[in-house]
């Protein structure tokens, strides 16, 4: 396969990249480990600040890929391995298959009486779902596909030899591309809070991270929108957001990622919405919403009750009734302050998703962020240079593909 343009990554950053570049007539190639686009993004119940759905801005790119034949989409992909340099790179990309055949009614009826369940990823182990499925409603592309953890499970061969909707003895394909320049856009992993023993992940059910909160408020998630206690499904009475959870710290992320503040601002007003008289209580080292997120911050300041408290929690503690206890000291008045809530978000931070080891020449930052303008060819975008917020990746996106149009009108 030939092309202009590789971009490895079907992220926010990497969509906008890909039909960027398309649109102004050069062929793309856009690599995704999943078998959907949209990445973190489109695990996201609401953006801030307007809080629209992630599809308002989605499907619109979906329908410009759909819609554009310069743009070939490889699902459950992922390069292993790429040579070469500007203009002359050549990657060898795995492609695994979805495991199924058939119509999507068949696959529709199959799918009911599949009998293995697996970790929902995508929900971050909230709940069970059946081996066969389809992500969620707004996968793009939309279809079925065999969780890879079951393929050789036993009752899931039991099952594939009854029906002929499964076929597990599909392989893997090798795809060969060689195209004239790559734009990296991985992404990022939520920093693993079960590092972070004094704040009781994983422990304690009551306490969850700020992705888990986007999937219990988003109406296609584990608890279909409702906000609840994981514990015992009770309504939310209080509620706590923890902030730098493991950042700014040199024990975790040494670094600040940029977006927690306010994503936990924006959180802060989907329990509001659900739970009117709920008390809610944030925990800031210092808010950082720059710029024009400045006003987001005062409008949940004006809220009567919601509660600021300068200073990071230092733990959190089982209490009586799966309540949980937060023990944090207070920066201004130097004094300890102790709060019991129903509920603790925990703000983790972004770890970039880089595989450096596959081509030589790429330097990565001290946190391990890709380098720019380092003089090499591939070029980064999105969260796999840096952490940001939506918004930003679209607008880097957009000048990696100048870059990359640079190097590819040298060809």
């Amino acid at each position: 396969m030939n092309t202009d343009l590789l971009v490895i990554g079907g992220g926010i950053a990497g969509i906008t990249a890909a039909v960027e570049a398309a649109e102004v007539g050069k062929k793309v190639v856009l690599v995704e480990k999943e078998h959907w686009l949209g990445g973190r993004v489109v695990q996201m119940h609401k953006y801030f600040p307007k809080l629209c759905p992630p599809m308002c801005g989605l499907e619109i790119n979906f329908r410009r890929i759909r819609q554009n034949p310069d743009v070939t989409v490889l699902t459950g992909a992922s390069p292993t391995k790429i040579e070469g340099d500007a203009d002359a790179f050549k990657a060898t990309i795995n492609v695994e298959p979805r495991y199924v055949k058939g119509n999507y009614s068949e696959l529709q009826e199959c799918a009911k009486e599949c009998p293995v369940e697996v970790t929902d990823n995508f929900n971050f182990g909230m709940r069970k779902v059946k081996a066969l499925r389809v992500v969620n409603e707004l996968a793009y592309p939309f279809g079925f596909f065999v969780e890879k953890e079951a393929i050789n499970d036993p009752a899931m061969k039991e099952f594939a030899a009854k029906y002929d909707c499964i076929d597990l003895d599909m392989k893997a394909e090798t795809v060969e591309i060689d195209a004239k320049a790559i734009i990296w856009a991985t992404g990022w992993e939520p920093y693993d809070a079960t590092k972070i023993d004094n704040l009781g992940y994983g422990k304690l059910p009551n306490v969850v991270t700020n992705m888990n909160m986007e999937r219990m408020a988003s109406a296609g998630g584990p608890t279909k929108g409702k906000i609840v206690r994981p514990s015992d499904s009770k309504p939310i009475t209080k509620a706590a957001f923890v902030q730098c959870a493991g950042s700014r710290d040199e024990n975790h992320l040494p670094y600040c990622s940029a977006i927690c503040c306010m994503a936990s601002l924006k959180q802060n007003r989907y329990i509001r919405e659900q739970y009117p008289d709920a008390e809610l209580h944030i925990f800031f080292i210092d808010a950082r919403t720059p710029g024009r997120w400045e006003d987001f911050l005062q409008e949940v300041e004006g809220d009567e009750k919601t509660i600021i408290h300068r200073g990071k929690v230092a733990k959190i503690e089982e209490a009586e009734d799966g309540m949980v206890i937060l023990t944090a000291e207070n920066t201004l008045t130097g004094m300890l302050e102790h709060v019991t809530v129903d509920l603790a978000i925990l703000a983790t931070g972004m770890v970039p998703t880089v595989d450096t080891t596959l081509i030589s020449g790429i330097k990565r930052t001290e946190y391990g962020f890709i380098e720019n303008n380092n003089g090499s060819a591939i070029i980064s975008a999105g969260v796999a240079a840096a952490p940001k917020d939506v918004a930003t990746s679209n607008e880097e996106a957009t000048g990696a593909v100048i870059k990359a149009l640079q190097i590819i009108g040298r060809s």
